[in-house]
């Protein structure tokens, strides 16, 4: 199979052995998959692939099933599915637990699919799993225009809260409101506080301006550093307000720790997507031997939604 390798941190086609289904493993024809902040990372050696992940870089796929495990129970072959991996997913195949395994809604095409997994996942396990934001409450997504933030405002939304999202592209802003947030520039969003909750996807300079914008008993979920991964933040603040402050990532987690994101996905995010509700926007979408030119275009910003390879 063809799959993407880096050479000298460029990624670049390259012939693997085809995957074989492990017990309780599917063997997906990938029709698409989103890039991520964690594949340009790993494409300079920052964010090596957790033990046992394949080098393939990759976090998020949409396909078909072409061979299943004796283990497996639940998707067959023909099946289209779709799913977070730990890596592998910028590949003609891939190989990976079914528990992980999540139906295409028939609202998605193809190219949509494979950029909805990580972001979605990502967004909905920091606002609600993590931060706990409830219906009414008013929350400041920050980078509100890119995968994971443009995930996070329809979320929000669907939810009942205020949604205020910054986006520093002026031209991205009106695509961002129509999702349903009150968009602002990022120089602005204390003013525009206090907010319950605060997404940060961003990093450093939204520092130490977080913890003014919080409301009392408010909490920040930090899940991107893009920006810069170093603060100071006055501690004294953070009790004055009874803060509370969260920060993960999904990809070194267990895998039974993953499959039950995935099963939270299916509950409470699919039904948004066959309504209409939730949607992927795609930014722009490259062939698997144009992979260095999405890797440039996912790093010079300035997107609404995912950039995906389509294999």
């Amino acid at each position: 199979m063809r799959a993407i390798s880096f050479v000298d941190s460029i990624p670049t086609v390259v012939e693997l052995p085809d995957p074989s289904p492990q017990f309780t493993e599917l063997v997906v024809k990938v029709d698409s998959c989103g890039l991520n902040g964690a594949d340009m990372l790993q494409s300079t050696g920052n964010y090596p692939p957790p033990p046992g992940a394949p080098e393939t870089p990759g976090l998020e796929l949409a396909g078909t099933v072409v061979s299943r495990g004796a283990g497996c129970q639940r998707f067959d072959v023909g099946d289209r599915v779709m799913a977070v991996v730990s890596g592998g997913a910028q590949a003609e195949l891939c190989a990976f637990d079914e528990s992980l395994a999540m139906p295409v809604p028939t609202a998605l095409v193809a190219s949509a699919a494979g950029g909805f997994p990580e972001v979605y996942s990502t967004a909905h396990d920091a606002l609600f799993t993590q931060a706990g934001l409830a219906m009414g409450e008013s929350v400041c997504i920050h980078g509100a225009a890119g995968g994971v933030g443009s995930a996070a405002v329809q979320l929000a939304v669907a939810v009942g809260a205020q949604v205020t999202a910054t986006v520093r592209t002026a031209d991205l802003r009106p695509a961002v409101a129509d999702l349903g947030a009150s968009v602002i520039d990022p120089t602005s969003f204390v003013e525009a506080g206090p907010f319950d909750v605060i997404l940060e996807l961003v990093g450093a300079p939204n520092w130490p301006g977080n913890v003014k914008a919080l409301a009392t008993e408010g909490r920040i979920s930090v899940i991107g550093v893009g920006a810069g991964p170093k603060v100071e933040i006055n501690l004294v603040h953070l009790m004055g307000k009874r803060a509370r402050l969260f920060a993960s990532t999904l990809r070194a987690r267990p895998l039974a720790q993953r499959a039950m994101v995935a099963r939270r996905i299916e509950q409470h995010v699919l039904p948004l997507v066959e309504r209409g509700e939730a949607v992927v926007p795609v930014a722009a979408e490259y062939p698997l031997e144009e992979a260095a030119a999405a890797y440039d275009r996912f790093r010079s910003g300035g997107k609404f939604g995912k950039v995906v390879l389509v294999p």
